[in-house]
């Protein structure tokens, strides 16, 4: 299934498109799409039901904005350097161990929400990434096959980076990952027994209309499976949490000769085969 939430910002539907495309209200099935819902264990088969049904009201979808597709997100865990292609182009060699940072919730926007350049940026970049919504309550699981038992399903999103803030102001990541609005996700949460392989998945990202990303899932140094395995071992992962597993190569911080870092006004197109696409027009903060 492919569900997402509509409305203004705070105030989201649920919702699922339906296999003709057509967008459909699930708001007298579930109150929404968050970990409550995936920690019940026969609502996504409630869900299933009614869409099978056929009687789910129909939403005009005309002027309608799409939100991200999980609400009440506890937490985003990011994976770094977790491609083979991105960590040549930084002249990284593979890390020995996931390298996992943290993201705030609030940094979480709509799919084609007006992305914000921090003030006094210079290195604003983007990153196309698979997320992962985790679907049961996970800590110290023994496979990667257990693993891939508590995702919910998937979904594009976008891990905006500033590269200055990130690398060249001292302490940890945080303070060039969390800017507001550096997390968009969406349009969908596709549902995880719809994607046959989450390591056979392609990412393309564009700016102002120039490809700049196009990679696979195929080139992860740790699968999805081995990532979220990996993560329980430090961290319990709740139903509605998120965790971004990283990008490929085609980064601005990796490119040889001038750096098109991204400014207000620039335009960014990102995809993940099956999960949808994304646009968003920079703005300043």
């Amino acid at each position: 299934m492919k569900l997402l939430r509509v409305g203004t910002a705070g105030a989201e539907r649920p919702a699922l498109l339906d296999a003709e495309g057509v967008l459909r209200d699930l708001s007298g099935v579930v109150p929404d799409i968050d970990g409550a819902l995936f920690a019940d264990d026969g609502a996504l088969d409630r869900v299933r039901a009614a869409a099978a049904s056929g009687e789910l009201p129909v939403l005009d979808a005309d002027g309608l904005r799409v939100g991200p597709p999980v609400g009440r997100i506890g937490k985003v865990v990011c994976i770094g350097l977790n491609y083979h292609d991105h960590a040549r182009e930084i002249g990284a060699g593979p890390p020995a161990e996931p390298v996992v940072f943290l993201k705030a919730a609030d940094t979480v926007v709509g799919p084609y929400d007006t992305v914000l350049v921090p003030r006094g940026s210079v290195k604003t970049d983007w990153e196309v990434e698979l997320a992962v919504v985790i679907g049961r309550t996970a800590r110290y699981l023994g496979s990667r096959e257990e693993a891939l038992e508590h995702v919910a399903g998937y979904a594009v999103a976008h891990d905006v980076s500033e590269r200055e803030f990130q690398i060249e102001r001292g302490g940890t990541w945080d303070k060039g990952k969390n800017c507001e609005t550096f997390n968009p996700l969406g349009p969908w949460l596709v549902t995880a027994d719809e994607v046959a392989d989450p390591q056979a998945l392609g990412l393309r990202l564009w700016v102002n209309g120039e490809l700049r990303q196009d990679g696979s899932t195929a080139d992860q140094i740790f699968s999805v499976g081995e990532v979220v395995r990996y993560v329980s071992q430090f961290m319990t992962l709740h139903p509605g949490d998120v965790v971004n597993t990283g990008t490929p190569a085609g980064v601005a911080m990796g490119m040889a000769e001038s750096k098109p870092f991204l400014r207000a006004g620039d335009v960014v197109e990102l995809e993940v085969e099956g999960l949808g696409r994304q646009r968003q027009v920079f703005g300043a903060a």
